[in-house]
């Protein structure tokens, strides 16, 4: 049985109830932290453990994870239960369980979960493209930022992950683009497998399978100077000490003949001489090869690569990554308002709505119960409610729906866009049903998130119905059955009140309250 090792203090010594535990299913290996929530609200690592399972060699090679590794990752989970328990937790409530994104690309997928499920009473969500973004983003603000390069003004972050390659474009500490490639360590690896080559002649495969990617990512960025490259990933981060020493930059001369001596060596001698595990020397070659492929391509000089443990970190921010405001919420609103801009969406009018729901959300906490996080995804939901005028003012709302839907926000997950979309396609007309697919497809909880705020929305929007920001102050006052608004400096509220007359109808549906206008005495 697994033992959890790294302590910085005994478990025990910790409040049960202040601890929390993460489980990942990684693309090489299974890994679980346990870590202390201070009064802060910071968490403070306790504990962590590791060994190693072939996911992505099996997918990339099969196109489903084999029985072998099933029963493997479920006995690893198993042994990590039985730890937690002798620690005195429950060994069925992990904090945060969560699978590799590239599990999806299985054929078994649903089989694999549920017999983990059924085996070991665990619920594990797959991290989807946008977490991932987001958890990239939060190593580098909680952990990067200390590096040299972060202080250049245009800094591209790097992460060659086992399936793809995501880019995260800093200007001046913010983000300004983010791009994802389906270039990855365990899918190249896979791929160039059958061409038996070895040594250099392997790099030059690696690099000729890349090519195309390469050749995107330099379009991507041929219109911005970059000044410096972080690389971030699994397996480059696991000889991070061989690279360069802690804080330094690690020269393209120094990764160009370090790539070049570990091509040399067999998997068996990766192990031996790096300390790794199979899986990891296995995509370690296709992973150092793109990485400089990547700086090569970009024409620089060096690179920066944290000396942090890449799957600790992980397992932290898997933590933490829900609970994200402040800087984070401002880079979701800035990816959303760029989206806007793209669909010619009024900037104003969307600004003002968000302002409106703002408003409203903070003064109604005990009526609609919900998150800072669902606040975050109402601010995005007024920013792109009227994206689908771009294509056609009638029946604009379906079309934000589909736009909003195919179109990537930054640090926000699949299940938050679906939720930003349908709040968006609810601003006007019929409410939610459960005859709309999507609508009907979500969880019990989540339609009712859905519902509230829609709700929300189309009061506010019915606020701005003139799209001339006539509303700047409301003074809200609740009576047993109704929601009063008084619109101070607003002389004739008639447009706002005949509006509110055909949207309100879903507030009171949900709330059990009617909106009415005052007059402005």
């Amino acid at each position: 049985m697994p033992k959890l090792r790294n302590s910085a203090k005994s478990p025990a010594a910790a409040a049960a109830d202040s601890l929390a535990t993460a489980l990942h299913i990684g693309a090489s290996s299974v890994s679980m932290m346990v870590a202390e929530r201070r009064a802060d609200g910071t968490l403070v690592p306790i504990d962590f453990l590791e060994q190693p399972a072939p996911v992505a060699r099996d997918i990339f090679r099969q196109g489903s994870v084999s029985l072998s590794t099933t029963e493997r990752v479920v006995a690893i989970i198993k042994g990590y239960q039985k730890s937690l328990a002798e620690l005195g937790l429950d060994p069925h409530n992990v904090t945060r369980a969560a699978a590799t994104n590239i599990l999806s690309e299985a054929r078994n997928h649903d089989t694999f979960m549920n017999r983990i499920r059924i085996a070991c009473g665990l619920r594990v969500g797959t991290i989807d493209d946008g977490e991932m973004t987001r958890l990239i983003y939060l190593k580098t603000r909680r952990r990067l930022q200390h590096l040299p390069a972060m202080r250049n003004d245009n800094t591209l972050v790097i992460h060659v992950g086992p399936g793809n390659t995501r880019a995260l474009l800093f200007q001046s500490g913010r983000i300004t683009r983010y791009t994802s490639y389906r270039m990855g360590t365990h899918r190249t690896r896979e791929a160039v497998e059958g061409s038996h080559a070895e040594g250099t002649a392997l790099l030059r495969v690696i690099r000729e399978h890349a090519f195309g990617n390469l050749a995107q990512i330099r379009f991507d960025y041929s219109d911005v100077t970059i000044d410096g490259l972080v690389i971030i990933g699994y397996e480059i981060q696991s000889v991070t000490s061989s690279l360069a020493k802690s804080g330094k930059a690690c020269t393209l001369k120094k990764l160009r003949q370090f790539t070049a001596d570990a091509a040399g060596m067999s998997d068996v001698e990766l192990v031996k001489h790096y300390h790794l595990d199979y899986q990891t020397a296995e995509a370690l070659l296709p992973s150092l090869e793109i990485n400089l492929a990547v700086a090569e391509t970009l024409k620089l000089n060096e690179v920066h690569i944290p000396a942090s443990e890449y799957e600790q970190g992980l397992l932290h921010d898997l933590l933490v990554s829900r609970e994200l405001t402040g800087a984070f919420a401002e880079e979701v609103l800035r990816s959303a308002r760029i989206l806007a801009e793209r669909y010619q969406s009024d900037p104003s009018h969307g600004e003002h709505v968000g302002n409106l729901c703002a408003k409203l959300f903070d003064e109604l906490p005990d009526l609609h119960h919900l998150t800072p996080h669902d606040a975050l995804l109402l601010q995005v939901a007024a920013i792109l409610h009227e994206v689908g005028t771009y294509v056609s003012p009638r029946a604009h709302h379906k079309h934000s729906e589909y736009l909003i839907l195919n179109s990537e926000v930054f640090g926000l997950d699949r299940l938050d866009v679906t939720i930003v979309a349908l709040v968006a396609r609810y601003h006007r007309h019929s409410g939610p049903v459960l005859d709309h697919p999507r609508y009907a497809a979500l969880s019990t909880d989540d339609r009712i998130r859905v519902s509230k705020l829609a709700a929300l929305l189309r009061v506010a929007d019915a606020l701005e119905r003139t799209h001339a920001q006539r509303v700047s102050q409301i003074e809200i006052r609740r009576e047993s059955s109704k929601l009063r608004l008084r619109l101070p400096g607003l002389a004739d509220a008639a447009v706002e009140r005949l509006t509110m007359t055909s949207k309100a109808d879903l507030f009171e549906q949900v709330f059990g309250l009617s909106v009415v206008i005052d007059e402005d005495s």
